[in-house]
């Protein structure tokens, strides 16, 4: 957990091409608007205000991205995406940042696991499969996958069961965790495993590299303006 609470902010992109290369483990939240995601968020990271959620979901249309790692070196990077499938913004605008997170997702080098949040209340939507078959591919090359069932103290210990049974089913090898930041919920689960795919256990015979041998990475100009809302 402690390794969770050193995340801080290192830039935003409104375009894939603006996101700067980034040679350290990758972590991307995606989700729809009101699934929970900037409070899953910021629960992990103790910061009540690292990853903002808008008034109006789905209207902010940008990537951030927030380094991870102890002593001022970053071992690991978190993406929040944009929230998708809101209700509010336009069909074109839907489409075309649809359109961009599937573009990151499938082609961003680097990227080492995919957390998708989703509100057992209404389970996986249409939208939340489409992007599963999305990186489907992916995942089956290696690439790690969790879906984080959110908002779990709405549901009773029977529904949470029922829920969890049925989305295990649906997540095609990916893993699945009960999630809530108002009982604190699965926020440990959720920390170790993050932390194990930024550190994999590495084969036997192979060197680790030398301590505080990574570099700081650098934040872009974009990264002094606030932070805007992707959930």
């Amino acid at each position: 957990m402690g390794w969770m609470h050193t995340a801080r902010f290192l830039t935003t992109a409104a375009q894939l091409h603006h996101l700067p290369p980034i040679d350290v483990p990758e972590i991307a939240f995606v989700g729809r608007s009101n699934a929970g995601k900037s409070t899953c968020i910021n629960t992990l990271t103790q910061q009540k205000q690292l990853a903002f959620a808008s008034k109006k979901p789905g209207r902010t249309q940008h990537i951030n991205l927030f380094a991870l790692g102890k002593q001022g070196v970053t071992d690991a990077v978190l993406a929040d995406l944009p929230g998708y499938g809101y209700a509010a913004v336009s069909r074109s605008d839907k489409l075309r940042w649809q359109q961009v997170m599937v573009n990151y997702l499938v082609s961003r080098p680097g990227l080492t696991g995919i957390v998708l949040l989703c509100d057992p209340r209404l389970g996986l939507t249409e939208l939340d499969e489409a992007l599963l078959e999305a990186v489907r591919p992916r995942v089956e090359e290696g690439l790690k996958f969790l879906i984080v069932l959110t908002k779990a103290d709405k549901l009773t210990r029977s529904e949470q069961a029922k829920v969890l049974s049925i989305t295990r089913l649906q997540a095609g090898g990916g893993e699945v965790k009960m999630f809530s930041a108002l009982k604190k919920q699965g926020v440990d689960e959720v920390a170790q495993l993050l932390w194990q795919w930024a550190h994999p256990v590495r084969p036997q015979g192979t060197e680790p590299a030398a301590e505080g041998s990574a570099e700081p990475l650098p934040a872009s100009p974009q990264a002094a303006d606030e932070n805007p809302s992707t959930e």
